[in-house]
Formats: C-alpha cells, sequence, structure tokens
C-alpha cells in the first residue's frame, strides 16, 4: 500500500523526515527527541507509528495537560519515558496589564526577532499580566538574556516550573451542517457565516490557514479532520464528513473554537 496517498502532497516530506526518524530509533537503540509539533504533525506521527508498534513507541508531551504544540520522544518499546526527557523550560515575565496590552501574536513576532526557529517555542500564555512561554531548555538562557522588550513594555524574565503552566482546555461549538462541496470557500463561509464572496476574499488576502499552513486557492478542498484558521475570527475544525443527501449535497459536523 502506498502510505503517501493519505496524505496531502505538501506533508510528504514531514512524512519521511518521520520514517526516517522511525528507522534511526529501530537502528541504533537510542531515542529522538523532536522540536515543537503542531497537532497536525502529532497527528501524521500517531498514524505512522500508531500507539502499539512493536518495536518502537513515541510519547508527547508540550508542558502541560492542553497544551497545543508538544514535542515527541520516538523511542524503542521498553524504554521508560518521563516529561523531564523532554527538555522543556518554561519562562515567564510579568507586565503592567494597566499601561500596556500584549496578545499572543505581539509575543510571538518578539521571539522570532531573535532569529530562533518557530520549532523551538512550544505555547505562549498571555493575560492578566502574566507572560510565560514553553521553550527548548537549551535556549532558555538565551531567550531570557536577549528577549527585553516586546512593544513598549520592558521585559525581565525568570524560569519556573513547568507544572507551573497556564493552559486552558479548548472549547469547541459543534454544528452539523450540509454544504455544496468540501471547497475551503464553501466551508469557510458557512463556519463564519460570511458571504462566499467574503470567505474568497480572507483567502486570496493570505489571511486563512489549513493545519498551520497558508492556504490562497479558494478551491482547496477540506479532509476530515482538518484544522482552519481565520485571522480575527478564530479556530475551527472539519470534525467529520457524514454522507451525501439525495440532493448530492455533502452534511458535515464542524466545529468553532470558543475558548
Amino acid at each position: 500500500m502506498d502510505i503517501y496517498q493519505h496524505f496531502r502532497k505538501e506533508e510528504h516530506e514531514f512524512i519521511d523526515q518521520v520514517l526516517s526518524w522511525k528507522e534511526q530509533v529501530e537502528r541504533s537503540f537510542q531515542t529522538k527527541l523532536t522540536d515543537f509539533l503542531d497537532p497536525r504533525e502529532q497527528q501524521i506521527i500517531e498514524m505512522l507509528i500508531g500507539k502499539s508498534h512493536d518495536e518502537v513507541q513515541f510519547q508527547l508531551f508540550g508542558g502541560g495537560n492542553y497544551t497545543e504544540r508538544k514535542r515527541a520522544i520516538i523511542a524503542q518499546f521498553y524504554e521508560e519515558i518521563s516529561d523531564i526527557d523532554f527538555n522543556l523550560a518554561v519562562v515567564q515575565a510579568t507586565y503592567h496589564e494597566k499601561f500596556i496590552s500584549l496578545t499572543h501574536r505581539d509575543v510571538l513576532g518578539a521571539f522570532l526577532s531573535l532569529g530562533i526557529q518557530r520549532k523551538k517555542m512550544g505555547d505562549i500564555f498571555v493575560g492578566d499580566g502574566i507572560i510565560q512561554i514553553v521553550v527548548d531548555k537549551d535556549i532558555a538562557t538565551y531567550v531570557m538574556m536577549n528577549l527585553t522588550a516586546i512593544k513598549r513594555a520592558s521585559i525581565k524574565w525568570e524560569e519556573v516550573p513547568t507544572n507551573t503552566f497556564i493552559n486552558k482546555e479548548s472549547v469547541w461549538a459543534f454544528s452539523d451542517k450540509v454544504v455544496s462541496s468540501l471547497r475551503l470557500d464553501t466551508i469557510i463561509r458557512e463556519i463564519y457565516h460570511i458571504s462566499r464572496k467574503e470567505a474568497q476574499g480572507y483567502i486570496e488576502k493570505g489571511l486563512v490557514k489549513v493545519n498551520y499552513r497558508l492556504v490562497e486557492d479558494s478551491k482547496f478542498i477540506l479532509r476530515e479532520g482538518d484544522l482552519i484558521s481565520l485571522r480575527g475570527k478564530g479556530r475551527s475544525k472539519l470534525i467529520s464528513i457524514n454522507g451525501q443527501t439525495k440532493k448530492e449535497k455533502t452534511r458535515i459536523t464542524t466545529a468553532l473554537l470558543q475558548i
């Protein structure tokens, strides 16, 4: 069976990487610790390795119960894996919320301005005058020494225990819909209650991502499990495709992120 047939072309490179990691672990008997992975990449690893593989295992951890971005460890089936093996650090700073407003995007932009790749950074929490970032422990000191300002706020960091990271469980609102097609513009029109023209405009302006990748083609066909992000309007998912109606329209279940 061609394993690639179950994935989009743009995912093939990552699939090859995962298969290479798996082979490396099998041959060398050494564990593999990945960088931070988005949920789609985590899903691909699970599909390729699985929870009950005979020779190797994998585990995910991102610093908290509800963290989105996580690192993976691929290891021989007999290895014992603990949270400390994921080599994570949580750096924390405070700011005067009364005088300045900071967002997730502000913090991410400041972090990336240091020249560090996104894959070295996990989840971000911003709120109530607190900033927390989960990072690769190897770069924690560098981040604390060099990320000294975000917007107009001077920032002073400290490393805090991983289990103090503030993360909240996501709440999704589910909805059953009937659509004429699985095109991206059709689906986001239904989910976000906008016109098709507006949907196409958002897509053409580069404001829409599918599985964390920018998509600028309104005709892009969505698949079950795809995560959609529309800038300014939040995230959603195509949970399931539930067959066709007698008029050959498609029944789907979607979810819109509430928190």
